[in-house]
């Protein structure tokens, strides 16, 4: 800037944003902030996402008030500056432009609108002044922690499924995530329960999380973090506070609130004493429920689970369409019994199961079963019957 420039030059200059990048990294990094943002909004700015260019990267921001994420994409920075777009056109644009293309993002000097620019193509979006935009990361964690990836993802996978999506009980719309001694090891444990349901992972607690806080990281939180993990290689930084869970994954910081409700006693439900034991093929059992399910007008009707030694019928009724039978080779030298299982809810737990076996530990036809895991992994799951 030449010398005696007025300040009020001066600082439409630093309001004009110029940088340039690959297609490819801005597509990476948008896909990854963009879908924290709603698609309705009465707040007009959370529809937008913060784009902060300085040094040689650019920084970009969602958030929806509970969730953010943020994530820096190295790019060519010609005039540093912010400013705040509409994600998912932005997103859009991005998507639809050629492989290996270069894009140019400008804004206009008064900051009113930035030009996305790559070959022939040139847009221009509405800007909203990035010194509105919501910062959700203020306050101190607590308590931090590393663990690989690849544990933080097998804690979400085997148990997010199970996670409740009955507003009444709110506290049970996420994953209750705390340590916990079991076996004379201290464990990081996850827990969901939708009531019908229940699933409980393990790891091996890493340093640092020692007394943390029992927290419920909320459902929309859990879910966009399961995208995030797909590189089991790395480490992710964990810090948590009561009321907020930072994780940190590569160049993404992903900041959520956490749901503010007591975790009911899980512990209660996990029956002890089921001494009935079935050994199942996975795979066969779970094509055979997948199968008389058909029947079935809805996923959720009963399949009957009849015992025997050596073998289990599997029989679906369903009074407006007909029946269904499927016989399964099983390890059983109990005593006959028959129990009813919700269809989906037995495809939903073989489905998390990694091993060829799966173990069912029954005690009678009114009580929870209990399901594991033959791979070795510190999983189970406890499953309320039903009426048949």
């Amino acid at each position: 800037m030449r010398p005696g420039t007025p300040d009020r030059d001066r600082s439409k200059a630093e309001a004009s944003m110029r940088i340039t990048l690959e297609r490819s990294n801005l597509l990476k990094s948008l896909n990854h902030v963009h879908r924290v943002v709603e698609r309705r909004n009465t707040i007009p700015i959370l529809s937008n996402v913060l784009l902060r260019a300085e040094g040689a990267s650019l920084a970009m921001k969602a958030t929806d008030l509970d969730l953010e994420i943020t994530e820096a994409t190295p790019a060519m920075v010609e005039q540093a500056g912010a400013t705040t777009v509409p994600a998912h056109l932005l997103y859009e644009i991005v998507r639809k432009l050629p492989d290996g293309a270069e894009v140019l993002l400008a804004t206009t000097p008064d900051g009113a609108t930035m030009t996305v620019a790559s070959g022939r193509s040139k847009f221009s979006l509405q800007c909203l002044s990035e010194a509105d935009f919501p910062d959700l990361t203020a306050g101190n964690f607590t308590h931090s922690f590393k663990l690989k990836a690849s544990a933080l993802k097998m804690l979400i996978d085997r148990t997010q499924f199970a996670i409740s999506t009955e507003e009444t009980r709110y506290y049970l719309n996420g994953i209750f995530l705390h340590t916990i001694e079991s076996a004379g090891a201290l464990k990081l444990r996850a827990v969901a329960t939708d009531g019908h349901r229940l699933a409980r992972a393990d790891v091996e607690a890493p340093s640092g999380s020692e007394g943390m806080p029992g927290i419920i990281i909320p459902r929309k939180t859990v879910g966009e973090l399961q995208k995030l993990v797909d590189n089991p290689e790395l480490i992710v930084t964990v810090e948590v506070s009561d009321a907020k869970i930072r994780l940190t994954i590569g160049e993404i910081v992903m900041t959520s609130k956490l749901i503010d409700g007591t975790f009911p006693d899980y512990q209660r439900v996990i029956p002890q004493a089921n001494d009935k034991e079935m050994r199942v093929d996975c795979q066969s059992f779970a094509q055979a429920v997948d199968r008389v399910s058909t029947i079935s007008s809805e996923r959720g009707r009963a399949v009957k689970l009849a015992l025997n030694e050596g073998h289990l019928t599997l029989t679906v009724n369903n009074p407006d369409s007909g029946s269904a039978t499927e016989e399964v080779a099983v390890g059983y030298d109990n005593d006959p019994m028959e129990i009813g299982f919700n269809a989906k809810y037995l495809l939903d737990i073989t489905a998390q199961l990694s091993g060829d076996d799966a173990i069912f530990l029954l005690a009678d036809a009114g009580s929870p079963t209990l399901v594991r895991d033959t791979a070795g992994d510190d999983a189970l799951y406890v499953l309320m019957p039903m009426r048949v």
